[in-house]
C-alpha cells in the first residue's frame, strides 16, 4: 500500500502539500515533515488560513503560505480526506481546476468517508495521526529520518494524542515514538518549546473564564455545549483558538460524557467541535449526523443556515440514542 506514495513522488518536480482549513499539531506536523521528506523534489506548503499562534511551536511552520501554487506539478493533501474541510480551496476556481487535472494524492488517519469528488489516489489508515502514517510510509519506502523529521512527526503525534492519552493510542504508538527518540527527538525539549508557545496572555485567561460561565448543561449534565459567536472569534482567534481553549475544561466537568463547542460566522456557517469521555466514544457518529467526521472521541462538523439553538435541539435528540445504542 504504502508504494502508492513512491510511485506517486517519481518524476514530480515540484509538489504542492495541502492542509485543510482547520490547522492543527498534526497537520501542520504532517505538511512540514512531508517537506523535509522530499528533499529531492522542490515542495510548497499551503493552508487556506494563517497558521495559528498556538501552533507556532513547530520549527519552520513560518514556509506555510495560504497562497496556493498552481504550477506545480502534483499535490498530497494531509490529515483529511472530506471535502467540506477544503472548502475554501475548492472556492477558488482555479485551485479546484488544478485538484481535478493535476496528480493528486491523500494521506489521512481518520475512518471517516472519503468523499473527494475529483480524481486522486488515497492511503488511509486509522492511526493515532496523520504523522504516524507518514512515518511508516517512510519506513516503508527506505527514507532517511533525520533529527529534524523525527521531530516533528513526534510533535504531530503528540498533538493529536494529548500527549500520548488518547483512547487512538496504542503499544505500537508508544513504539513508533521510542523510534523518534532514538532518531534524535528530545521529548522534553519539544515539550518545553510547545508549552512556551501555549503560554496565555491575561486577556485570554479572563476570556477562558467568560467561556467557562458560558457553558450550557444538558441531558443530566452528561452534555455540555458552549456557543463561541463570530465576534469572539474575530478578537481572540489570532491568539488563540477559543475551541480548543474551553474544550478540555469541558470535557473534565463531573457527570459530562459529551462536551461541544459551537461556532457561529456571518456567512450562516456553524462549526462544532465534539469531544467526548472514555464512557461515550459516540464523537464520530455525532459528527456524521451533522454531515462531519472524524473519531470516536474527538470530530467536528460544519453546517449552513442554522443556529446554535437548533443544533443543540438536535443534539439533545440525537446523543440519548447514540449512548444507548453504544451500550448495547
Amino acid at each position: 500500500m504504502y508504494n502508492i506514495f513512491s510511485d506517486f513522488i517519481k518524476d514530480k518536480q515540484k509538489i504542492c502539500i495541502i492542509q485543510a482549513e482547520n490547522p492543527d499539531g498534526d497537520s501542520l506536523g504532517s505538511a512540514i515533515a512531508l517537506s523535509y521528506l522530499l528533499k529531492d523534489i522542490k515542495t510548497t506548503l499551503y493552508c487556506p488560513v494563517d497558521i495559528p499562534k498556538y501552533l507556532r511551536y513547530f520549527s519552520d511552520w513560518g514556509i506555510v503560505t495560504n497562497e496556493f501554487d498552481y504550477k506545480a506539478d502534483g499535490y498530497i493533501i494531509v490529515d483529511t480526506a472530506a471535502s467540506i474541510l477544503l472548502s475554501k480551496t475548492l472556492n477558488d476556481s482555479a485551485a479546484k481546476n488544478r485538484l481535478y487535472t493535476a496528480p493528486v494524492l491523500v494521506l489521512d488517519h481518520h475512518e471517516t468517508p472519503d468523499d473527494l469528488d475529483f480524481p486522486h489516489q488515497a492511503i488511509i489508515e486509522p492511526l493515532p495521526a496523520c504523522c504516524s502514517l507518514i512515518y511508516k510510509i517512510a519506513l516503508s519506502e527506505k527514507l532517511d529520518i533525520d533529527k529534524a523529521i523525527a521531530e516533528t512527526l513526534l510533535q504531530g503525534i503528540l498533538a493529536d494524542t494529548l500527549g500520548l492519552t488518547s483512547a487512538s493510542v496504542s503499544s505500537e504508538t508508544f513504539r513508533d515514538v521510542a523510534n523518534l527518540v532514538d532518531l534524535g527527538a528530545n521529548i522534553t525539549e519539544l515539550e518545553e518549546r510547545r508549552r512556551e508557545f501555549m503560554k496565555k496572555s491575561k486577556r485570554i485567561l479572563n476570556y477562558k473564564a467568560d467561556l467557562i460561565k458560558r457553558i450550557d448543561y444538558s441531558l443530566d449534565d452528561t452534555l455540555a455545549t458552549v456557543l463561541i459567536p463570530f465576534d469572539d472569534i474575530q478578537s481572540y482567534s489570532d491568539e488563540y483558538n477559543p475551541g480548543v481553549l474551553i474544550i478540555e475544561e469541558m470535557r473534565m466537568v463531573e457527570n459530562v460524557k459529551v462536551c461541544v463547542a459551537i461556532k457561529t460566522y456571518p456567512d450562516g456557517k456553524l462549526t462544532g467541535k465534539i469531544r467526548t469521555n472514555t464512557e461515550a466514544p459516540v464523537a464520530d457518529k455525532i459528527a456524521e449526523f451533522f454531515g462531519g467526521g472524524g473519531h470516536p472521541y474527538a470530530a467536528g462538523f460544519r453546517i449552513y443556515d442554522t443556529n446554535y439553538e437548533t443544533v443543540l435541539a438536535d443534539l439533545i435528540d440525537l446523543i440519548p440514542k447514540l449512548l444507548s445504542q453504544n451500550e448495547s
